[in-house]
């Protein structure tokens, strides 16, 4: 019977170009090659974190910021969309009509996205309070816009009535009266309206900046400001070209 070789003793092998021996390979080589093996794996793990694939945040909960900021938006981008629709099928300014369709527009593509947020993180699409992700202190959020302080505290205490209004939401009397307007008086009621609603919109972006946790939603929220308060410094340029008072 033919004895196993001893470890590093030379071997048959049939392709030795003719001399009939093959020896291990050098200690130094077997010793290199495991390290640059480990090295890539040091690589491709360095790669992984390093170029964003890096575990995501966690889901956030039902009572999150970023949760109630979806739910509360999308409540109020109806609105909105409702205004600007209203005044887009009225007016006889171009300027305003064009305004009004960017705005109905704009804000809808913006609250599907809110929508598939929430079904994403399998959460409901409504429940709780108005405002309730807001009780905690957050600063003054309206960008000297003129619209009330913004401390977010005490919002379980408040009526569904106070809460819309510290959204910068319309009453259900306000909404009725300008469907019912016509004219420059309808182009006027709908920019002192819509005002108050965005000042509402860059308060509420500003929270959630203040009190999120997922990057993307801050983006987003921090877009919205940007949009609304330019749309807001352009929306009292009309109020002074149209004359409204008030």
């Amino acid at each position: 019977m033919m004895d196993e070789p001893e470890p590093g003793a030379a071997v048959q092998d049939g392709n030795d170009g003719g001399s009939g021996r093959r020896t291990d390979p050098p200690r130094w080589l077997l010793v290199a090659v495991g390290v640059l093996a480990a090295a890539a794996l040091a690589f491709g793990i360095g790669r992984f974190t390093a170029f964003g694939t890096s575990p995501a945040p966690a889901t956030p909960g039902s009572t999150s910021a970023d949760a109630g900021f979806a739910r509360d938006m999308q409540v109020h981008h109806a609105q909105a969309i409702d205004m600007a629709m209203t005044i887009y099928r009225t007016t006889d300014d171009d300027q305003l009509r064009t305004m009004a369709y960017d705005i109905a527009t704009g804000q809808a593509a913006q609250s599907g996205q809110l929508y598939e947020w929430l079904a994403q993180w399998g959460l409901p699409q409504a429940g709780g309070r108005l405002m309730a992700w807001m009780d905690t202190a957050v600063p003054d959020a309206h960008a000297g816009h003129g619209a009330p302080a913004a401390t977010g505290q005490g919002n379980a205490a408040k009526t569904d009535a106070e809460l819309r209004a510290e959204m910068g939401m319309a009453t259900d009397a306000e909404v009725a009266e300008l469907k019912a307007a016509t004219g420059t008086t309808a182009d006027c009621l709908f920019l002192s309206l819509m005002i108050r609603h965005h000042e509402g919109a860059v308060h509420m972006a500003d929270a959630v900046i203040e009190l999120g946790t997922q990057q993307r939603v801050k983006d987003v929220a921090s877009a919205m400001k940007e949009t609304q308060s330019a749309e807001i410094d352009a929306m009292h340029t009309m109020q002074t070209r149209l004359g409204c008072t008030g």
